[in-house]
């Protein structure tokens, strides 16, 4: 539907309706409509704004005769309250989910935009295949199924796993093609990807495609698939995820924080990992940066408390216009030119993965308009006396001995883009801490919260097959 058909269906139906039906002034659209309907001298009783759906009390005829959901961005606008926000405590439901679905009227053919983030993509090792799930209700605009996605691509490259199926009830293989196939961040992909015979072929080599929006109902024994990336961002309890064990599956990794389920992060506690559990948590990207730097500052230098402020890229929760967003009125506000303050559990959970820091560490993001790459400001109280000399010393050797992979380190005047694609989980940057005294210091450390993230959830899930004895 154009615009100014668009634009058309607002004006009569507010022509129509004015004095009894309520429109949407949640959304951007429905408050145009308000300020025409005004213009027009059309006001009235009935004009009260809704919350954008949820709990309006216009039906669904109403909906569909304003032309609420004619275009992506207003679909894009009712689901984002389904989407994962990895960096936040709160958690949406599968209810939730189904729920936010069922309430979009169709006023058009309208084919749900969801990227492969959400797809379950198995990756199944050399000997026990391994798959990823993507197979919620969750949809977005910007990024769905970005982390999805971008878990696939790395575990092509990675010489532990062997990708076998994947999973996403929403889009069809076509499409599914040309989704993997550009990327607006990290490019085209560098390998041939199509369509044949009902699967997906990536460098020749096929990959099923299941379609199941409830994951009880994916076969994944059937392809060998032992163990499941769920990237959905809805099932991250123990109970939720450990619906795709009844397909056949034998283990789940959710890529995103959990409640209740065991979370690893690697360089940091994967000595506490026991084969016993069936459902883990590579945590958040955040807390993938936070944690290896504190660790390595913690055990040298030892820390008293601290606070951490991630400035943070843009996520699929985030709305491109102003929206509705009742669990957050901030995260509401359009991305493209606002700075938006934001909870974020991360600095939290690092006391899960290293129980000594547990309640010692909190801290908040602020979501910024770039597209990728974020970085941790980390500020603590040392119990022992450290120079930024010595601590620069402590973060470049763990950088180059234990921890290599995990972290880097630079000394070099870099900005954010400038690590895009990078594989480490938390890059340090020596050049923009400071010291205020030997006793209180800010770190700076930075990381791609996409690609070093999805590295990571491809070598936890390697490391527990070896655990396990898959590979």
């Amino acid at each position: 539907m154009a615009v100014s058909t668009l634009k058309g269906v607002w004006t009569r139906q507010c022509t129509a309706e004015a004095g009894r039906s309520k429109v949407d002034s949640g959304s951007h659209d429905g408050r145009m409509a308000l300020h025409r309907a005004a213009a027009a001298g059309l006001g009235g009783d009935g004009e009260t704004p809704s919350d954008g759906g949820r709990d309006s009390s216009i039906g669904p005829a109403d909906w569909a005769a304003l032309g609420w959901a004619a275009s992506g961005a207003r679909s894009a606008t009712a689901r984002s309250e389904v989407v994962d926000r990895r960096d936040s405590s709160e958690r949406v439901t599968a209810d939730d989910a189904e729920r936010a679905r069922s309430e979009i009227p169709i006023i058009a053919p309208y084919k749900p935009v969801l990227s492969p983030a959400l797809l379950p993509i198995p990756c199944p090792p050399l000997k026990h295949h391994i798959s990823l799930s993507n197979s919620s209700c969750q949809s977005r605009s910007e990024s769905t199924g970005r982390i999805g996605r971008i878990v696939l691509r790395n575990a092509l490259l990675h010489g532990d796993i062997d990708v076998v199926a994947v999973n996403d009830p929403f889009i069809d293989l076509e499409y599914m093609v040309y989704m993997f196939k550009y990327d607006s961040v990290h490019g085209r992909f560098k390998g041939t990807v199509e369509a044949k015979d009902g699967k997906l072929y990536v460098q020749g080599k096929p990959i099923v495609v299941f379609a199941e929006r409830d994951p009880a109902n994916i076969k994944w024994g059937s392809v060998g698939a032992d163990y499941i990336v769920e990237s959905t961002g809805v099932f991250t309890t123990i109970d939720k995820a450990s619906s795709h064990l009844k397909g056949g599956a034998k283990k789940v990794i959710i890529s995103a924080p959990s409640a209740d389920a065991p979370m690893f992060v690697c360089g940091v506690n994967l000595d506490a990992y026991d084969s016993k559990y069936t459902v883990i948590s590579n945590a958040s990207c955040t807390t993938n940066c936070l944690a290896p730097l504190a660790k390595v500052i913690h055990d040298k230098f030892g820390i008293v408390e601290g606070l951490m402020t991630t400035v943070h890229s843009t996520t699929a929760t985030q709305k491109t216009v102003d929206g509705p967003s009742n669990k957050d009125w901030r995260g509401g506000r359009a991305v493209g030119n606002n700075i938006i303050p934001s909870s974020t559990g991360a600095a939290k959970a690092v006391g899960k993965v290293i129980p000594s820091l547990n309640g010692k560490l909190t801290g908040l993001s602020f979501r910024i308009p770039t597209i990728d790459v974020s970085v941790v400001d980390l500020v603590v109280r040392l119990e022992k006396p450290a120079s930024y000399e010595d601590i620069k010393v402590a973060v470049q050797e763990a950088a180059n001995g234990p921890l290599k992979g995990i972290m880097a380190y630079t000394d070099e005047k870099v900005v954010s883009t400038d690590f895009v694609g990078n594989d480490a989980s938390s890059i340090f940057d020596a050049e923009a801490g400071i010291s205020l005294n030997p006793h209180f210091v800010k770190l700076i450390s930075w990381y791609d919260n996409e690609w070093g993230y999805s590295k990571r959830v491809c070598d936890l899930l390697a490391f527990a097959a070896k655990k396990d004895g898959a590979l």
